[in-house]
């Protein structure tokens, strides 16, 4: 890298001026993004589906001095997605990012006693809800000079696994999907990549993480050692969603410690 290329990355991090949705913003994964961006910069969309959620958010969030707004929204019903996509724009008139991060895990246990209905659920969450977002915020971001498309994974949908069905399938289609929006849309200057989180510190995961034998289990096939914390995952988005990732698109950026690289032993 040249002394003048150097010098121009002082701050790559830097979201000042940027406009970013992020869905399921009002906790975990999602709040701990928002903050990061928010923290750089950015003007934020808080969003959820619970309107309680958002409102408390928006005021703590805006009580330490960052520009937010917030908007209900149900991420399966194409009207509240329209919908968060024009308020958006009549309230700060562009949109440079979308985090998709809403989502649900769905029941757990073998394929053949699951629910059509419970699993129908998990993929229009998980997936669908994630093409019909991208597809509704497309106009606008095609005309920035770039923009970044974040969609959230799991290392769940890297592998086989005995109880978790219609979230891993889900998981997986998400990876794919940021490949071929990547593919699709790069010539519009719009990149879109896909983060796997493994054992995040959530209360989504506190099931797992609640349970001591599994815990030990799976730490000991952690390289790292530890679970992941919120800020490990928000860290990564900002990276993604930031000019220090401007040649970096249809990746799957896997954040779990290693667990996914090791055969246990």
């Amino acid at each position: 890298m040249s002394v003048e290329a150097s010098l121009e990355l002082i701050a790559p991090f830097d979201l000042t001026g940027q406009v970013a949705i992020v869905t399921g913003s009002t906790r975990g994964i999602g709040l701990a993004i928002a903050k990061a961006f928010c923290q750089e910069g950015a003007k934020c969309v808080i969003s959820s589906e619970s309107s309680e959620d958002v409102e408390l958010t928006i005021r703590r969030l805006a009580d330490k001095g960052y520009d937010v707004l917030g908007v209900t929204c149900d991420v399966t019903k194409d009207d509240d997605q329209i919908s968060l996509i024009h308020t958006t724009l009549r309230h700060f008139g562009q949109i440079d990012i979308l985090v998709c991060n809403a989502g649900v895990t769905g029941k757990a246990g073998p394929l053949t006693t699951s629910n059509p209905d419970d699993d129908l659920q998990v993929f229009d969450t998980n997936l669908h809800s994630m093409v019909t977002l991208a597809k509704a915020a497309y106009p606008t971001l095609r005309t920035q000079s770039s923009a970044s498309i974040i969609l959230m994974s799991s290392i769940a949908g890297l592998r086989g696994n005995a109880v978790i069905n219609a979230y891993a399938l889900a998981k997986a289609g998400v990876a794919q999907l940021a490949r071929n929006l990547a593919v699709q849309w790069g010539p519009d200057n719009i990149r879109v990549n896909a983060i796997s989180p493994g054992l995040i510190e959530t209360t989504l995961a506190q099931p797992l993480t609640g349970n001591r034998d599994f815990l030990e289990r799976r730490l000991q096939m952690t390289p790292l050692r530890r679970l992941g914390q919120v800020e490990d995952v928000a860290g990564c988005a900002l990276f993604l969603a930031s000019d220090a990732a401007s040649f970096v698109t249809g990746h799957n950026l896997i954040v779990d410690g290693g667990t996914t690289i090791t055969d246990g032993s």
